[in-house]
């Protein structure tokens, strides 16, 4: 039976399993993979953010023009030479097990972020020396140095508040029922199946939520989302592919939400962790010619219809931190293939090239690898279930790493994290100290031509080293049934439930 047919049943099914919830509304939102570990502190993936955002807020958020808004805070203030920020709380806030967010709880979830040993928050609150109970709903964050893209870090998962009281008596299982703030509460998890959520009965905006219960269910293939969203298995699915938008707007039950994303789709190339010690670790002559091989432009026609936006920096063209001394360059195999003979490579070149699973993602990885073959590179994809790409790549066990980040509203978000020596997400294991220091540079300003000047530096080195070979700037693509109302997509691809009803 093909995996179509198996899908649509095992909607059917599930339509047929939850009927009297239907009664009381359930949202069922298809997602494109399963996510890894539901602990704000652990998780790394884009598909967790979207889970992320059911049950678990944030001090702050972003609206559609990207400003920062209040959410379980209600305001921050900085200290005049930055070293500062005091936060007061939203006040009668429960956790889901009944517990208040008060100063102590947030200064709790914080400590959390910044000293789990497994955190990958650590870096994004690195700058943060401790933080203070100034009163039972106001907390101080003191710094080590002026910091400029901290509110930006409170806006995702560093500033997710967990139950103390929950995550202490789970101790590091707290992923597997986690208790956070949300409008949602967790109910159940099915690997590779399903995560439900039910409404928070004490949610401190509980007027504004209307659907009693959101149950996500990953399926990899974007054209069974689509199908199931069209039986009316799914009310809403993430990722719709850019080669069905014709298809979706031709249907009148459905309707299209579009958004430029804040991230980029690159290769996170192994330099300091490979265990082969390939030419492509070993040379960055040989990753430029990698680079010059691919043509961002035919690769965008011919996967994406041309809607998406080619790029070459961790942030799109249209990005006011867009470094434009450095635009996109065209193909050139020629030069290519001069700087292999310069590197003192014979081809073909072997790469191991690790993607996850689903079909846009092999797409853009068999035209790469058939642009690539021209300048004398042999790659050798391999497909691995998503949440275990991570396991490897952490592991050193790539070569290529084509991967999807989504982004965040400052450019440190994109950046830092995967570049910056010894950083949590940097699984290429790059390192340049000159590059470390612009880095470091630019968080201790808030001035904008300030900070632009040091990006352009740091471009410039990113771009000869090339740790992350930037290939183009997604559109953010979802859909979802007529009948589901209030739906408003932001920039930072997320799936918001608060407003949302069915009529």
């Amino acid at each position: 039976m093909s995996p179509m047919r198996l899908a649509l049943l095992a909607s059917a099914l599930l339509t047929s399993l939850v009927g009297a919830a239907q009664a009381q509304t359930t949202l069922r939102i298809g997602i494109a993979e399963d996510p890894d570990i539901l602990d704000p502190s652990i998780g790394r993936t884009y598909v967790g953010r979207i889970v992320f955002s059911a049950f678990c807020d944030k001090l702050f958020d972003i609206d559609e023009k990207l400003n920062i808004v209040p959410q379980l805070a209600l305001s921050h203030e900085t200290s005049p030479d930055g070293k500062e920020m005091t936060i007061k709380l939203r006040p009668n806030v429960k956790f889901h097990d009944g517990e208040p967010l008060d100063a102590e709880a947030a200064k709790f979830s914080i400590e959390r972020h910044m000293t789990l040993p497994t955190s990958f928050r650590k870096s994004e609150l690195a700058s943060v020396d401790h933080v203070e109970i100034v009163d039972p709903l106001t907390i101080k964050l003191v710094l080590k140095t002026p910091y400029s893209p901290l509110i930006a870090q409170l806006t995702d998962r560093s500033g997710m508040m967990v139950s103390p009281k929950a995550a202490k008596e789970a101790g590091d299982k707290f992923g597997l029922h986690p208790v956070c703030a949300g409008p949602y509460k967790f109910v159940e998890r099915v690997q590779q199946d399903r995560m439900v959520f039910e409404k928070f009965a004490d949610y401190w905006n509980k007027d504004n939520i209307h659907i009693d219960r959101v149950v996500f269910l990953p399926i990899v293939d974007a054209t069974v989302r689509l199908a199931n969203l069209k039986s009316g298995g799914l009310d809403l699915i993430e990722r719709v592919l850019a080669t069905d938008i014709k298809d979706v707007r031709a249907d009148s039950r459905l309707v299209l939400s579009t958004a430029p994303e804040l991230g980029y789709y690159g290769l996170t190339v192994n330099i300091g962790n490979d265990k082969a010690k390939g030419p492509l670790s070993q040379s960055a002559k040989v990753r430029q010619a990698l680079d010059l091989s691919i043509d961002r432009e035919a690769l965008n026609q011919v996967v994406f219809n041309g809607e998406f936006t080619p790029g070459n920096q961790w942030v799109s063209p249209t990005h006011p931190y867009y470094q434009k001394a450095f635009p996109v360059h065209g193909r050139d195999v020629a030069k290519a293939k001069a700087l292999l003979k310069e590197a003192g490579i014979t081809s073909p070149v072997t790469v191991d090239y690790m993607i996850p699973k689903g079909a846009e993602n092999e797409a853009v990885a068999q035209v790469i690898q058939s642009m690539a073959a021209e300048a004398g590179f042999d790659i050798k994809i391999r497909a691995v279930e998503f949440a275990t790409t991570f396991k490897q790549a952490q592991a050193g066990e790539f070569q290529i790493f084509q991967i999807n980040w989504s982004g965040r509203i400052d450019p440190d978000g994109n950046s830092y994290i995967f570049m910056r020596s010894k950083a949590p997400q940097n699984d290429g294991v790059y390192s340049n100290p000159e590059a470390d220091k612009l880095m470091e540079d630019g968080r201790l300003t808030a001035k904008f031509d300030e900070r632009k000047a040091i990006y352009e530096k740091l471009t410039g080195i990113v771009l000869n080293d090339l740790p992350i070979i930037y290939i183009y700037h997604r559109t953010l693509l979802i859909a979802h049934t007529t009948k589901l109302q209030g739906y408003k997509q932001m920039p930072d691809g997320l799936v918001r439930v608060v407003g949302l009803k069915f009529k």
